[in-house]
């Protein structure tokens, strides 16, 4: 059994996210999802919804085998849990793949550290990201 993980804040699912777990789930045959808890997020505004919320929406993706809110202080808890074969990074995810690496095998986590490809949308106009939804929404409701 080959375990997959993806992780993110998942603040509003988008079709970027899609491609990202469609992305991880074909890696393996079970995909794990580590979804951020709302203190942990320092790189970007911090989510509306709970951790527990936005698992509950990950969780309900077909692909997705199990969705969690990370660890309050450690974010390989949950890693060590799981005991994944490959961790896929999203394609524009602020975390260094080698610096992870370094850190899984430091604990004795043998697995490989990807990075997903980015997603294309098909038609001009489409948004995919958090951010562009979020600013589009304000600009056409405010």
């Amino acid at each position: 059994m080959k375990r997959v993980i993806a992780q993110g804040t998942f603040e509003v699912l988008h079709p970027g996210h899609l491609h990202y777990l469609r992305e991880a789930a074909a890696l393996g045959d079970e995909l794990h999802v580590i979804v951020a808890r709302r203190e942990n997020v320092t790189h970007k505004d911090p989510p509306v919804l709970s951790g527990r919320q936005r698992a509950e929406m990950v969780a309900a993706l077909e692909m997705v085998e199990d969705a969690r809110p990370g660890h309050p202080e450690d974010i390989f808890v949950p890693v060590e849990a799981i005991d994944p074969d490959v961790i896929l990074l999203g394609h524009d995810q602020h975390h260094d793949a080698d610096a992870i690496a370094e850190a899984l095998d430091e604990r004795g986590i043998d697995c490989e550290v990807r990075r997903a490809s980015g997603y294309e949308p098909k038609y001009e106009g489409e948004l995919a990201s958090t951010r562009d939804i979020v600013d589009a929404l304000i600009r056409q409701r405010a």
